[in-house]
This record gives structure tokens, C-alpha cells and sequence, in this order.
């Protein structure tokens, strides 16, 4: 089992429903103040897990966390556990799960497919302010004009969690593959987005994202294109597919800072 050696603390209100899982509502009053570390799957009613070895430096040799003291753990999808250390060992920690609590995601779905950047740490930045705003899906897209196509998924991936951890969420954002800009247009989820835009800034009809994106309606995606925008033939074969064109403001944005704006428009 992944984990990855972050940590942060978490502050939320906790309930208990029918179910047996405790809800974690909003964050009114501090009911924990733990140390907060990543692990990849969680598996319901599991009694003891045994934390990596990067892990598990970090909890006792950085943090010198002892047997009996208490960390939370997290999956990013929704589950987070209260755990007890049985097994104080410096590469091969053991927890007891105390309590299982489950977030339900709430709110719309929100995707920005953005282009890969030239310039690797602008993308990462982009991955990390979207995961902090709340997007509930990125992906990487790779346009006529994209001029770098290679991606360090497992780097990707780490910023997210990273980012998860320091924003004190239950859910991360599923990080896809790169995809070609047509590819992505003809997949079924795309096609049943319910409002689909791309922004760019070539001359033409075009409306403000604030003004159209529908909080009540479920799903939103987004197009942003490279450093040189999207071709014109683009941006044709998006809206045959009936993706609106919008605009994010009245000056020229870099992608990353355009992929940014965005995210807090859709999360709005």
C-alpha cells in the first residue's frame, strides 16, 4: 500500500449515519488536530495497516511519533481514518484503524483539460492551485501547437497528494493521461458533459465564463489551450461538438494562470 510521507492536520465536525461510516461535515469545530499522511487505497473494515517505508521514517524518525500515539490517514476518495501506532518500527510503522469516516463529494463535476506546458514547473503549479481550489478532474491535453509531450505521471501525482494534504481535503482530483485534442472531444463522459467551453483568444463571439457556468446544473468541463493557443481549426471542430467559447477576462493570460481562473470560476 502507497503512502507518501506529507503531513498536515485536519480540522472537521464529524457525525455518524445508518450506514456505520461517520460523515465528515463542515469544519465548525476542531475534533481532531493529527498529524494527516496519504496512502493510495483504503480498504473498508481493514483493522491494521502497515505504512511504507518512507512513511514510516517520517512518522517516527522526523515526527519520533511513539506505539499508542495517533496520525490520521487518507485515500483521496473520501475516506479518512483515525489510527493508533501498534508498531513504532522506523521502516515497516503499523496503525490500528480506531474510527472509519467517510466525506461524501459533494457539488458538480468539474474538469479543466488543459495543454502541457513547455516549461514543466508552471503545469505543476497549475496541478497544485487546481487541487487546492477543488477541480475534481485534470486532464492533460495535447494540442497542434503543445510543444513538450512527455509526462512524469508519478511526479503529477505527488503534487496532488502533496497539495491535497496542505489543503486538508478528504477528495483529489483524478489526474488522466495525456490525450490528443480529438481524442478527448469523441469520449462518452465529454459528450455528456453538460456545459462544455474552451477558452481562447482568437478574434470572435465569445462570452464570459462567469456568466454562463450553471451552479445548479452537475457537470462542467474546460479547454485550455498552449502557449500559442489553439489553432483555428480547433477551436472550429470544438464548437461542432458544442463547446461554447468563452472568455476569462480582458487580458492575454499564460495557460497555467488561464487553467487557474478557470478553476476558481467553475468552483465558484
Amino acid at each position: 500500500m502507497c503512502a507518501l510521507s506529507l503531513v498536515y492536520n485536519m480540522h472537521d465536525s464529524i457525525r455518524v449515519d445508518g450506514t456505520g461510516y461517520s460523515l465528515l461535515l463542515c469544519k465548525k469545530e476542531t475534533v481532531m488536530n493529527l498529524p494527516l499522511f496519504y496512502i493510495s487505497d483504503i480498504v473498508a473494515g481493514q483493522p491494521e495497516i502497515e505504512l511504507d517505508e518512507d512513511t514510516s521514517k517520517h512518522v517516527v524518525n522526523v515526527l519520533r511519533m511513539k506505539k499508542g500515539e495517533q496520525l490520521n490517514l487518507t485515500d483521496g476518495k473520501g475516506f479518512l481514518l483515525l489510527t493508533s501506532i501498534t508498531d513504532d518500527h522506523k521502516k515497516r510503522c503499523r496503525v490500528t484503524v480506531l474510527n472509519e469516516q467517510f466525506k461524501p463529494q459533494t457539488g458538480r463535476k468539474t474538469s479543466i483539460a488543459i495543454s502541457l506546458l513547455k516549461n514543466n514547473s508552471r503545469f505543476e503549479w497549475f496541478l497544485e492551485k487546481a487541487t487546492e481550489i477543488g477541480i475534481t478532474e485534470i486532464i492533460p491535453l495535447i494540442c497542434d501547437r503543445t510543444e513538450k509531450q512527455h509526462f512524469r505521471f508519478d511526479r503529477m501525482q505527488n503534487i496532488l497528494v502533496s497539495a491535497l494534504l496542505q489543503s486538508q481535503q478528504a477528495w483529489m482530483p483524478v489526474l488522466h493521461q495525456p490525450v490528443g485534442f480529438g481524442q478527448l472531444l469523441k469520449q462518452e463522459d465529454v459528450i455528456d458533459t453538460t456545459q462544455k467551453f474552451i477558452a481562447h483568444c482568437i478574434p470572435g463571439s465569445k462570452q464570459s465564463l462567469a456568466e454562463l457556468v450553471n451552479a445548479s446544473l452537475p457537470s462542467q468541463i474546460i479547454l485550455i489551450g498552449p502557449e500559442g493557443d489553439f489553432t483555428p481549426d480547433e477551436v472550429t471542430f470544438a464548437t461542432e461538438h458544442y463547446f461554447m467559447p468563452v472568455t476569462l477576462g480582458e487580458t492575454r493570460l499564460r495557460t497555467e494562470t488561464a487553467g487557474m481562473v478557470a478553476a476558481v470560476i467553475l468552483s465558484l
